[in-house]
């Protein structure tokens, strides 16, 4: 019998792209793609965009004020620029990636370039659609989104929501877009705030976390190195496990407790610590702070 490994490089032989995959493969390599703001955020979305091979570098441009935050889109090898409706001119798909204190004075400057056929994507954080809308010309097609710095390596988490003359034609493209970054799940935009507590902010969570267990490991007699690499693999298969059983974390958590082991006593002195409730109060302190700064 057949492996399915082996059935599934057959399948692939005997059923090349159709005529429908090759143009929309076409459409993307002929795609230009803009980001307003070249910092990480920026370049972590960028990476993975050129990771799924799908857009080549010639057809992505970056803006910034100065080649400081420049530098990573040219080790990509993309275009650069320190002009702002350069981007406009040149691209169809247009992300927004300055500070949110900055972004009013970015949209009154590229608001007269913008047309029918921009779609313009946010990535700052606080800054609503509403908000967006109201900036630039009438019927611009706004969405937003909030991802997280894993995106450069293709484990990303983000949240998209769609403007109200953003196209279902539009959020397909920019999914397909985003497709080799991560997880990419569409909501209400009042689950991007939440998002930013999440997981926008959440990584620095989880890397105190992983900080934490190897500092445990290390005073227990365990070199650093070792130790770090065994913390970060831990986390990368808890969460793999979360995602590809569908279980709820209380009941794999429960799994990995049997009576009177190693792993009840530690879970107990996490207790005692209050973790669950010290982390929920930290995705609520982001959420608001986020909810804030989009008010301002």
């Amino acid at each position: 019998m057949m492996s399915s490994a082996l059935q599934e490089e057959v399948n692939k032989r005997d059923n090349p792209a159709g005529p429908w995959q090759v143009a929309e493969m076409e459409k993307l390599r002929e795609l230009r793609v803009g980001f307003i703001g070249a910092g990480r955020m920026a370049s972590a979305v960028a990476q993975a965009i050129l990771l799924a091979g799908e857009v080549p570098a010639v057809n992505i441009f970056a803006s910034a004020p100065s080649n400081r935050n420049l530098d990573k889109f040219q080790t990509f090898e993309c275009k650069t620029t320190h002009s702002n409706l350069e981007i406009l001119e040149n691209c169809t798909i247009v992300f927004l990636a300055t500070k949110p204190h900055v972004l009013p004075t970015v949209l009154r400057e590229i608001a007269s370039a913008v047309t029918k056929k921009h779609v313009v994507v946010s990535m700052a954080a606080g800054v609503t659609l509403q908000a967006l809308e109201e900036l630039l010309p009438a019927g611009t097609k706004v969405l937003r989104i909030m991802p997280n710095i894993p995106c450069m390596v293709q484990s990303g988490a983000i949240v998209l929501a769609q403007g109200t003359c953003a196209e279902e034609e539009d959020v397909a493209l920019l999914k397909r877009l985003l497709s080799h970054s991560g997880l990419c799940e569409e909501g209400p935009e009042s689950y991007i705030d939440i998002h930013t507590g999440l997981s926008g902010s959440g990584v620095a969570y989880a890397y105190m976390f992983a900080e934490a267990l190897a500092e445990g490991a290390v005073k227990m007699g365990m070199p650093g190195a070792m130790a770090q690499k065994i913390a970060a693999q831990t986390l990368l298969g808890a969460g793999r496990m979360i995602l590809e059983t569908g279980e709820h974390p209380a009941v794999l958590r429960s799994a990995v407790c049997t009576p009177g082991g190693t792993t009840i006593y530690a879970l107990h002195e996490l207790e005692k610590g209050s973790l669950r409730s010290t982390v929920m109060n930290a995705v609520e302190a982001a959420t608001c702070r986020a909810q804030t700064m989009g008010k301002r």
